[in-house]
């Protein structure tokens, strides 16, 4: 049976991590994981956390199982971090979610929850998304198109035509949209295009789907999720798939959520019913130590007083460093507009170099980015920028 099976592309990300672990180069630099690093180059585990975890091993007195629907505390605080406490949704008992093995189960949940609702929905992307979206939906069986949404030529949206897109998709159909910081392009939507998506939604009445992975990292944590809250003021269903990954530093804990919204609280039990049924066809319990770290966090004052210190001092490096790349790439006499840089939220960016230049930056500098010129800003430290921004100008003068 095993013989003849096929042998399965590598995925791009994970081929460049391997690559850039058996470079042997010093000055090796990688800004294709979408991994948060330090001034050192480190992934730290926060002091919140530290403390958090030290209440949970020193509380904790049994290994049996949570239930399917996760750690209930955690599953709270994510719909009150993620909506607000007094967001008429939670008010009205219209929410029901399940605490996931990281945001790709909460979308893998999803996935199978839209399936069991409308077995013959499309779910719609961006050009571009993160690029295990579109593999993740069709392993539920469902299908996959996409709207326009970034520019590659002015290094913006495509404002007019995703909205001419939107206003095609059909009653019953999925539309999935990025709450913040925007993977891979780092392109958002700003408050009045929040407004318009939601019109269109309410009337053509596809169902939205809101992927948000880095709640925090753009702008604040208010701040990121404002178009949510909006969306979820109006339409009377939707899907929120978030991740405790990137916010809290949770990253090999696989720690997310998913929450559905439905039109009242009836619909939601049913909706409840449902969307543990495809939990138990899955993995059945979900694992409980990350969740309970958070909820430790966000049940003291102190921890979470602390935890928003520490995001906003992830979140003003990075914010930082875009700027400082303009800079620096200016001080190397690249002529080339960069600016837009600054405009984008989160960790990522397209440089727009071509294919070319980006395997020179490889194989003569050992710096490592995706093939589409995405690269993680939080990659960059004060003791590889000066090296990246000469080795950049170089493949952009030859």
């Amino acid at each position: 049976m095993f013989a003849q099976l096929k042998p399965v592309a590598t995925d791009p990300i994970l081929g460049l991590m391997a690559a850039y672990r058996e470079d042997p180069n010093p000055q090796k630099v990688d800004l294709g994981v979408g991994v948060y690093k330090d001034e050192q180059g480190h992934t730290a585990v926060l002091k919140s956390v530290k403390e958090a975890e030290a209440l949970r091993l020193n509380q904790e007195d049994s290994k049996t199982y949570i239930g399917m629907a996760g750690d209930l505390g955690f599953n709270s605080h994510m719909e009150k971090l993620a909506f607000g406490a007094a967001h008429q949704v939670l008010l009205a008992n219209r929410v029901t979610t399940a605490h996931t093995p990281g945001g790709t189960g909460a979308l893998r949940v999803a996935a199978e929850f839209i399936k069991r609702a409308n077995p013959n929905a499309t779910i719609w992307v961006t050009t571009p998304t993160w690029a295990n979206h579109i593999s993740l939906f069709e392993a539920a069986g469902l299908k996959v198109k996409e709207y326009a949404y970034y520019d590659y030529q002015t290094k913006g949206l495509q404002v007019e035509q995703m909205f001419a897109d939107l206003a095609q998709i059909p009653a019953g159909d999925v539309v999935l949209v990025h709450a913040c910081c925007h993977n891979p392009s780092g392109m958002d939507l700003n408050f009045e295009q929040w407004q318009r998506f939601t019109a269109i939604a309410q009337e053509r009445g596809f169902t939205p789907l809101v992927d948000m992975a880095y709640q925090g990292f753009g702008l604040g944590l208010e701040e990121d999720a404002a178009g949510l809250r909006y969306l979820a003021d109006h339409v009377a269903e939707m899907i929120l798939c978030s991740s405790c990954s990137k916010n809290f530093g949770l990253y090999r804990e696989r720690i997310g959520a998913v929450s559905i919204v439905s039109a009242n609280s009836q619909i939601m039990d049913i909706a409840r019913v449902n969307l543990l049924s495809v939990v138990r066809s899955i993995y059945s319990m979900p694992p409980a130590h990350g969740a309970i770290i958070v909820s430790n966090i966000l049940s003291s004052s102190e921890l979470t007083a602390l935890w928003h210190q520490e995001l906003a001092e992830m979140r003003d490096r990075i914010n930082s460093y875009r700027q400082l790349i303009i800079d620096k790439f200016a001080a190397e006499g690249i002529t080339q507009d960069f600016s837009f840089i600054a405009r984008q939220h989160g960790m990522f960016s397209f440089l727009g170099i071509n294919k070319a230049q980006i395997e020179r930056l490889k194989s003569e500098f050992s710096i490592y980015m995706v093939g589409s010129s995405r690269v993680s800003i939080a990659g960059l430290n004060h003791s590889n920028i000066d090296y990246f921004a000469k080795a950049v100008a170089t493949v952009l003068k030859d």
